[in-house]
């Protein structure tokens, strides 16, 4: 047996964490986690500790890291960090080979440059990251020869199709997308949902945030960016189809016609496995499609009016700049409003566009910069979600 491949998981508690440790645990011969963060979720983080034995921990929240050492939560045979540096520290683990970073919003930022500058393999699973910094997060990238891996399933399964073909020989690649909790709803009752409803996906199990983002399709927005900067490919050459099953996960379309596809059960091991164990493949997590059975794969152009957000984030790719980091911004705002029951689901659209209305877009010279224009649409965004109160 070979030397296992040394892990830190930046976002432990959370849905991609909770899948990474699946992998982790069905892959102990081949990986081992020597780093995990969390927010605040001490106990978890802790029991995800004594189970792996992880040397490393870090809690982002300083209050949160405080208390937990002052009781003792974590074993022994863990040292416990916390704050902004902490999670840099973590990410620069000497020892470490990747990084896996799955931290909601810019709080991957600092941690994946750090991970880059230390000469690790970055798999990344935070859309923020690229979408507001992707060309100072590819440009870190090639001057440290670091590589980027993936884990979006969507993607992923890009990253996939697309070894051994030339870049010239891509005319497009194609997202595949749900179409979220309300795909089959008519558009005009979209006014009057719930947020329970809004948090009922037909196939994944994930988070609130991207739950609500698949139903507006910001997250498929947020996608596109980041295909761009991944790949590096035209907003022109990135379209998005609804696909309901979840089964095909993206699609590359070559300049003969052929269309390249791949194809996995709606489960996020699969993508974690691929990229943690890259480039080797081994047995998956959970079970794989069975084409003993029946398999209908349907595909739907997308629809304006249901998806404006998909739209503005569009509008948002093709300006470039700080434009995909304020729609980010703003949609953050607004979603967290939405969660809060503080504005109707149909109103996060409307403060997202309204909020890149009001920034005036610009090409930042530093991360410090795209983070100040992040700021700025916070605050245009929460004082938008105020107003409409």
């Amino acid at each position: 047996m070979g030397r296992r491949k040394k892990v830190v998981l930046l976002g432990a508690t959370g849905s991609i964490g909770s899948s990474a440790l699946k992998v982790i645990r069905k892959h102990a011969d081949q990986l081992e986690l020597v780093g995990i963060a969390a927010n605040r979720n001490a106990d978890q983080l802790a029991a995800i500790a004594a189970e792996f034995s992880v040397p490393h921990a870090c809690l982002h929240d300083n209050d949160a890291g405080k208390k937990a050492k002052d009781a003792r939560l974590f074993p022994s045979c863990t040292e416990l960090s916390y704050g902004e540096s902490g999670l840099q520290t973590l990410a620069a683990l000497p020892e470490c080979d990747t990084v896996l970073v799955a931290v909601v919003g810019t709080r991957g930022l600092a941690p994946a440059l750090a991970a880059i500058n230390a000469g690790h393999t970055l798999a990344l699973a935070s859309k923020e990251i690229l979408v507001l910094a992707g060309k100072f997060i590819m440009d870190a990238a090639r001057a440290a020869d670091v590589s980027i891996l993936p884990v979006d399933s969507e993607h992923n399964a890009l990253f996939q199709c697309l070894r051994g073909i030339e870049t010239d020989h891509v005319s497009r690649l194609v997202l595949t997308a749900s179409g979220g909790s309300f795909r089959d709803l008519p558009v005009e009752q979209l006014h009057s949902v719930t947020l329970d409803q809004a948090l009922k996906h037909p196939n994944w199990d994930m988070g609130p945030k991207v739950t609500i983002d698949s139903a507006t399709m910001a997250n498929k927005g947020l996608e596109m960016i980041e295909a761009k900067w991944l790949f590096d490919m035209r907003p022109d050459q990135i379209d998005v189809v609804v696909h309901p099953q979840s089964v095909v996960h993206s699609m590359v379309e070559c300049v003969d016609g052929s269309t390249i596809a791949h194809l996995s059960p709606p489960d996020m091991t699969f993508a974690i496995q691929h990229a943690l164990l890259f480039p080797d493949r081994s047995e998956p997590v959970a079970p794989t499609l069975d084409f003993t059975q029946a398999l209908n794969l349907e595909f739907r152009p997308i629809e304006p009016r249901r998806y404006p957000c998909l739209g503005l984030a569009r509008s948002a790719l093709q300006a470039g700049g700080v434009a995909p980091g304020i729609f980010n911004a703003a949609n953050e705002i607004a979603v967290d409003a939405f969660v809060q029951e503080r504005i109707k689901f149909v109103e996060i659209a409307k403060i997202v566009e309204k909020t890149l209305e009001l920034i005036d877009n610009g090409e930042p010279g530093a991360i410090e910069e795209v983070l100040e224009y992040d700021a700025q649409a916070r605050n245009v965004a929460s004082e938008l979600v105020a107003k409409s109160n």
